[in-house]
């Protein structure tokens, strides 16, 4: 066969050991125009199938089997590229179903980068510096602090800010996205003083005499300063989705779900797309706000872009319903919960009023209810943002009480987080699911990891052992799916993979596994809740999330069989290819 010798001839390695070659014009007719070889191609079909090569045409497979099944299937036309993945194993390319992309490429390309500081010390050295480059008079901002990884294990505060920037205004968001911390000037300019109340649905930290301290939290309190802070451009915006895509594909992701957007990002998105550089398949949720009259602006924008099965750019852009946020952040100490928050695990945390911290709503419970019936009874998806419990236990109830009233199988009604479901929000979501194909949680592993540290403090050991119960859901029969919520943790979906069965916090401050094993779950049902079960919930599940006959040739190929290797190995995979439509988008240039 012509394809057999044309492999045979072809022994060098380029890029990171894997062979491409092209050869002359794909013939019209031929069966393929592009064969993967000699690898071991975890597919995630319903039988968790293995092969060895692949055929595709035009983008899509056409043929999985043995490497003699798929060059007898290729015949002999004479332009077909083969990739030689020397035994390299491939999967489908990954899905984070929750990452806030275009703001957090945004983030990185143009504010201060703090997720990696140590200590309040060089995040106050980093907005010095970044101070010396700006005009007096203008915003400084930045993003990705944690207390839990400070040498100092406090909060950055206004007076650490105020030495390096007296005459500019600064805000530094956490990296939970539910706090942040602003310094003197940006406090003056937004008018918090110690006589400023707190306001409904937000907490001003303040020091033992009532003085705020910079720290804010939530948008209600967040608000007066963020406001204030110029706007994202346009061009901005598109080139922090640019910025980040290349991230994504050298992490062997092909498909995110970008919630809380407003037009500037739609129309970011639209206009790459236009300019043939959008090349990940997008889906996003649309901010709803939190009254009924934010949410029927919503569903005024969502009516005006193509609607659900419906996408643009062959499944790359696709509206995919509205959000809302029930309640705040286990890290801020603002979910709602019933029982209350905890400080270093022990501590009951109090509010300023004295009393117990339960955390509360960020949208009014019955305004709540009516935004959900407002978009379900117009067939809009909803995905609802809720940590703790009696969010939790209040959005699924909301959920079914839409379905019995109105019943509409296949919004797919999603609960973002999902953190720490109770024994009843976990028979509504199995009963959702199987009834009307709602009620899916989209979880975010990583936060075991990345903010766990401050996690395992508010949470404390008993609820810990409850976070992310991954193992109770699968055997519950309910199926989630796998998210970063970047800029929260970073994007890379391997590490998700890794937190899936590793369940380790970053720093280990209250032990390495302060949430327990017992919630823990294999390779493979982890890896399928980052390809499979995500592609459900981006409503492209018949066209990705497998490897199989007919879907889209979207493909990560690694340096490491991820079903073999150890579970601490596959924090450190390494992606040797990308491709998106069958065509090459990422190629690793570094031999591990």
């Amino acid at each position: 066969m012509a394809l057999k010798r044309k492999l045979m001839r072809a022994n060098g390695l380029v890029a990171a050991l894997l062979l491409t070659r092209m050869v002359s014009a794909q013939s019209p007719n031929a069966n393929a125009d592009l064969v993967l070889l000699h690898g071991r191609i975890l597919t995630v079909d319903a039988a968790d199938s293995i092969s060895q090569a692949m055929a595709i045409r035009r983008g899509v497979i056409v043929k999985v089997g043995s490497d003699a099944e798929i060059l007898e299937f290729a015949g002999n036309g004479p332009g077909v590229r083969v990739i030689d993945l020397h035994g390299h194993t491939a999967t489908p390319g990954l899905i984070d179903t929750h990452a806030h992309i275009a703001d957090g490429g945004v983030g990185e390309l143009f504010g201060v980068k703090l997720s990696d500081a140590n200590s309040v010390a060089e995040i106050v050295a980093r907005v010095k510096a970044k101070v010396a480059l700006v005009k007096p008079g203008d915003w400084v901002t930045g993003a990705g602090w944690d207390e839990g990884k400070l040498r100092e294990r406090r909060y950055v505060m206004a007076s650490d800010l105020d030495a390096v920037a007296p005459n500019n205004p600064v805000w530094l968001m956490h990296t939970t996205g539910h706090y942040g911390v602003a310094n003197s000037l940006a406090l003056k300019m937004a008018r918090i003083t110690s006589a400023t109340a707190d306001p409904a649905a937000g907490t001003i930290d303040r020091d033992a005499n009532g003085k705020p301290t910079g720290v804010l939290k939530e948008d209600s309190a967040m608000q007066p300063v963020t406001l204030l802070i110029p706007a994202t451009t346009p061009e901005q915006m598109r080139l922090g989705i640019l910025h980040i895509q290349q991230v994504l594909h050298s992490e062997g992701m092909t498909a995110v779900k970008d919630p809380d957007i407003y037009q500037l990002h739609w129309d970011a998105y639209k206009s790459l797309l236009d300019q043939g550089k959008l090349k990940e398949r997008i889906c996003v949720l649309w901010h709803a706000g939190s009254t009924l009259e934010s949410a029927k602006e919503a569903l005024a924008e969502i009516k005006n872009v193509p609607r659900l099965p419906g996408s643009l750019g062959d499944d790359r852009l696709l509206s995919c319903g509205a959000k809302i946020y029930m309640d705040g952040s286990g890290g801020a100490r603002t979910g709602w919960v019933y029982d209350d928050w905890l400080r270093n695990g022990k501590t009951p945390d109090v509010t300023s009023s004295g009393a117990g911290n339960k955390g509360y709503p960020q949208t009014d419970p019955a305004v709540y209810r009516e935004m959900v019936r407002l978009f379900h009874q117009n067939g809009v998806p909803v995905g609802t943002h809720a940590v703790g419990d009696r969010a939790m236990d209040w959005v699924v109830d909301t959920y079914a009480l839409v379905e019995r009233e109105q019943p509409h199988p296949g919004l797919r009604h999603s609960i973002i987080h999902a953190n720490l479901p109770t024994p009843h929000a976990l028979e509504v979501m199995a009963n959702l699911q199987k009834k009307y194909d709602a009620g899916y949680p989209e979880m975010q592993p990583e936060f075991l990891w990345w903010i766990g540290d401050i996690y395992a403090a508010s949470y404390g050991p008993t609820r810990g052992e409850s976070l992310e119960p991954l193992r109770t859901l699968l055997s519950r029969g309910i199926l989630w799916s796998g998210g970063s919520d970047y800029f929260v943790t970073p994007v890379a979906a391997r590490l998700g993979l890794w937190a899936s069965l590793a369940r380790e916090t970053l720093k280990g401050t209250y032990g390495a596994h302060p949430f327990g094993l017992a919630e823990a779950v294999d390779i493979h049902t982890a890896l399928r809740s980052y390809t499979a079960w995500g592609a459900r919930q981006m409503f492209l599940e018949n066209q990705i999330g497998t490897l199989e006959v007919g879907k889209k040739a979207d493909i990560a190929i690694w340096d490491r069989d991820l079903y073999t290797i150890r579970t601490d190995e596959i924090k450190d995979l390494k992606c040797l290819m990308t491709l998106f439509d069958g065509k090459v988008v990422f190629t690793s240039t570094t031999r591990r």
